[in-house]
């Protein structure tokens, strides 16, 4: 597949509504692969179809269990919080500290556009709810609770 052009602060289209995903074409499915591979090139744990410049409502997901691909995906339920650092392919080099629910159950579509729900504590929660975010035009950098920082020189984003 192909490593796309992640976009960054800045570009408008970041701040747009994605549209839903009513059937799977080859073109959707192209992209879903792409996406994945542009996560693992640049090291995230998520990427959401705005990012390469997409406006379709797909997020991928991987914390390291394996990848998870959430089309059309809406959080159903929440609880808990967590605070902690967050980063973005779309923010290089930046980071804030953000307050997330620690627990999330989301209800979305596979590649085959089969309902399915997955729940995710923690780090898999804030991937889940970042990545969401994107697909209404929100960057965690208007979530932040004290502004955006420099990543210390050396130091991987998350």
């Amino acid at each position: 597949m192909a490593i796309r052009e992640v976009r960054e602060i800045g570009d408008e289209i970041l701040t747009k509504h994605c549209k839903p995903v009513k059937k799977m074409t080859l073109r959707t499915k192209i992209l879903i692969h792409d996406m994945l591979d542009t996560m693992y090139e640049r090291m995230g744990v998520g990427l959401a179809a705005p990012q390469v410049g997409i406006l379709k409502q797909i997020v991928v997901v991987d914390v390291g269990d394996g990848p998870y691909v959430l089309i059309n995906p809406e959080i159903v339920e929440t609880s808990g919080e967590q605070t902690g650092e967050e980063g973005c392919l779309s923010v290089p080099g930046k980071y804030g500290i953000v307050t997330r629910p620690n627990y999330v159950k989301v209800r979305a579509l596979d590649e085959d556009l089969e309902e399915f729900e997955v729940e995710g504590e923690e780090l898999l929660a804030r991937a889940f709810c970042h990545e969401i975010d994107h697909l209404s035009g929100e960057l965690y950098v208007n979530k932040t609770e004290d502004g955006i920082h420099d990543v210390p020189a050396g130091e991987d984003e998350a």
